[in-house]
């Protein structure tokens, strides 16, 4: 619910900045990763539960330089990633977005086979090939506004599809990272991972805001926002804390399960962003994309009942366990 629920409003109110009057890719790009100061309180509460699926505690601990390294490197790449995806928002339609976005899942398994050993089954390997048709027919259609030409379409569209393999490299390289070097099971570690990249992140954005100079356009983009400074203010609060929410429900299945499910369950929302931006913002829904939307729900499809099958495995090979230890037993 925290991925689904933080996706479609992070992505709403981020096309919301755009369609007002916000013009500053940097603040767009901040807004993603500035909710930190949320998760502080949570790492100070010492009952966090732990994960349902412990992992075995070693005695070996990483170093604090290696832990300085590591969330210097997530915060940094994830501001890069951050930004690739805001080029994306500002010049695509939304629901164009947010179906290119699923090819967030083929490059995951990619990713996950070589770093994390994932395997491949018919079902999976189908959902992936399917995904993939559906973000290449994107490419083929032709959207262009008064604001958006068609050199920007395909810059968004390269943008955000390089945002996706991005995507897709940081979620398989947390569950290398929770298996190699943040070894304690607690939520806790989760909270301070999401704190300390995204803190890194943000400073990195800063940076960047203040170099580019755009940060002297900030006071006037507010005051010639549409629907005035207050909802100025609320669209980035807002946006931020969406983003917030997205990231533990997200890092959260990546700790319970693998990264690989993460993001199948962010690829589950698909359906809903292009839906809410025909009806919030009045988007078209042609054929193409309608085609390009049911590709990816098959996908999806392919890939739960693969989850499914493997359940039922699960659930056998339990009750052959069971009956071995009661006949050794008696």
């Amino acid at each position: 619910m925290f991925v689904l629920s933080g996706q479609s409003v992070a992505a709403m109110l981020g096309r919301l900045y755009f369609n007002k009057g916000g013009n500053s890719k940097w603040m767009a790009t901040l807004v993603q990763t500035a909710g930190f100061p949320l998760m502080l309180p949570l790492i100070f509460i010492h009952y966090l539960p732990s994960s349902k699926h412990p992992q075995p505690i070693t005695n070996k601990s990483a170093s604090w330089v290696t832990l300085l390294l590591l969330y210097i490197f997530l915060g940094l790449f994830s501001a890069a990633d951050c930004m690739l995806y805001t080029f994306g928002l500002h010049f695509l339609p939304l629901s164009t977005y947010s179906l290119i976005c699923a090819s967030e899942l083929v490059f995951n398994a990619f990713f996950s086979y070589i770093l994390n050993g994932q395997k491949f089954t018919p079902f999976i390997t189908n959902s992936l090939v399917l995904l993939s048709f559906s973000s290449t027919l994107l490419v083929f259609q032709s959207e262009q506004t008064l604001k958006t030409t068609r050199s920007k379409y395909i810059l968004g569209f390269v943008c955000t599809l390089a945002g996706s393999a991005g995507y897709g490299l940081m979620l398989s390289t947390t569950q290398l990272v929770f298996r190699k070097i943040l070894r304690t099971p607690s939520y806790k570690v989760i909270f301070k991972l999401i704190v300390y990249q995204n803190m890194v992140a943000s400073v990195a954005i800063v940076v960047g805001l203040f170099a580019s100079g755009e940060w002297k356009d900030v006071k006037g983009e507010m005051e010639g926002y549409e629907s005035g400074k207050v909802s100025y203010m609320m669209t980035l609060v807002w946006t931020a804390v969406s983003w917030q929410v997205f990231t533990i429900g997200c890092i959260g299945l990546i700790f319970e399960v693998s990264s690989l499910f993460s993001n199948v369950i962010s690829t589950l929302g698909i359906p809903i962003t292009p839906v809410l931006a025909v009806v919030f913002y009045h988007e078209k829904m042609n054929g193409l994309k309608v085609v390009a939307m049911l590709l990816a729900i098959w996908g999806f499809a392919s890939y739960v009942y693969q989850h499914y099958l493997d359940y039922l495995k699960e659930k056998v090979e339990a009750r052959v366990a069971n009956r071995q230890l009661d006949l050794i037993e008696i």
